[in-house]
Order: structure tokens, then C-alpha cells, then sequence
């Protein structure tokens, strides 16, 4: 029991983390390589991936037609941003303008003798194995492949969840010590007053029969 409760816990923390590392803003310094529509399609393992296509362009409930932001990182490595509006639906990003961000990706695109660095907000993963790509929230020129990005968002996110953990622990603590442990001693002592006086009562009835 002793470690079923405790992967129990771990697991409740990995799945908390993933979920976070998932939705909260991530930022990359890439280089834009092309831009570009493409029916995909979106299939049971990997719909949950996918806005919602009544937010977006769609062909139907499985072939869709997405944007999609070629880039390369400083080092050569490939990276695939989808673009889509996420609407009012989770995560709450409420961004209604694809075709302009989409745009403004194009304007940026650049080549490997005349760089030009962007920063790409975006979230989620990707998961070539589930064709899956996180969608780009926001394009903007970057002062250098190097810049330095504070993920303020993220830290604001982080910190107040851990206050509203601290707090949740502190009302349920009192909750229990004002509510519960009081409601548990009354009814150990009413268990104990009843079983006192069932005893007696059976002492009673053993005496009037003569038991020993």
C-alpha cells in the first residue's frame, strides 16, 4: 500500500508536469525556412493535438487544412510549427489570427548566408512519430540567436498554482484539525459511553438470571 500510494503520487506529478510543459508558452530562436498550407489529416491518436476545427479551416472532421512554419535552429535542427487559431477553447490563448501570424512568418523567412533569427511563442510538442506540431503563437524578430528570453508567463503561471497548492493545503489542514478530528473524538467517545453502557446493561441481565 505504501507504494501504490506513492506511484500514485508520482504519477499525479508527471502527468501535472507534462500537462503544464504541454500548454504554458515556450519560446525558440529559429530561422523561418518556408511557409505553406497542407490537408492533413487528423486522426483518433492525435485529434486532442489539434484546435478545434470549427476555430479553423477544415475540409472535413479527419482531412483538414492546416499552416504550417518550416524553421531551422542555429545548429541545423528542423523544427515544423503548425499555425491554427485556438479560439476560446483550451488552452487559453484566444488566437483568432492565423492568417495574419501565418503572414508575418512569410515577411520573416531567410536564408542560411543572410540570417534572419526570429522568436517563435508557441505550445506544445513535437512528435513526428503522431505527427504532431506545436502551434505557433506569436513571430517576431530576435536580436541574435543568442538573445536572452525570461519566460515571465510561465513563472507567474508556476508561482501562483504553487500559492493556490500552499493555500488549498493550509484551508484543508485547519479543515481537518478544526472539523474533522473534533467530529472524530466526539464519536470515540460516544463509541466508548455506548459500549460502557451496553456492558452494563448486559451485567444487568447476567446478574437478574443468576449468570456467572
Amino acid at each position: 500500500m505504501f507504494w501504490a500510494k506513492w506511484v500514485f503520487r508520482g504519477a499525479l506529478v508527471l502527468f501535472v508536469l507534462g500537462f503544464l510543459h504541454y500548454t504554458l508558452p515556450q519560446h525558440d530562436i529559429v530561422r523561418i525556412t518556408n511557409t505553406y498550407n497542407r490537408l492533413t489529416t487528423v486522426g483518433a491518436e492525435n485529434s486532442w493535438a489539434y484546435s478545434n476545427p470549427d476555430t479553423g479551416t477544415a475540409e472535413s472532421t479527419t482531412t483538414r487544412d492546416i499552416r504550417f512554419i518550416e524553421a531551422v535552429y542555429e545548429n541545423g535542427s528542423p523544427m515544423v510549427y503548425r499555425n491554427e487559431d485556438t479560439g476560446w477553447i483550451w488552452p487559453p490563448y484566444f488566437k483568432y489570427d492565423s492568417s495574419n501570424l501565418q503572414a508575418a512568418a512569410g515577411n520573416l523567412k531567410s536564408t542560411a548566408e543572410a540570417p534572419k533569427w526570429v522568436v517563435v511563442t508557441h505550445y506544445g510538442w513535437r512528435l513526428p512519430i503522431l505527427s504532431i506540431y506545436p502551434n505557433a503563437v506569436s513571430v517576431r524578430l530576435a536580436s541574435g540567436p543568442d538573445e536572452r528570453i525570461i519566460p515571465y508567463v510561465s513563472i507567474i503561471v508556476i508561482l501562483f498554482l504553487i500559492f493556490l497548492v500552499v493555500m488549498i493545503r493550509r484551508m484543508w489542514a485547519q479543515f481537518w484539525e478544526r472539523t474533522v478530528e473534533p467530529a472524530a473524538a466526539n464519536m470515540g467517545e460516544a463509541f466508548d459511553s455506548a459500549e460502557a453502557q451496553a456492558s452494563g446493561f448486559w451485567g444487568k441481565i447476567k446478574r437478574l438470571f443468576g449468570a456467572k
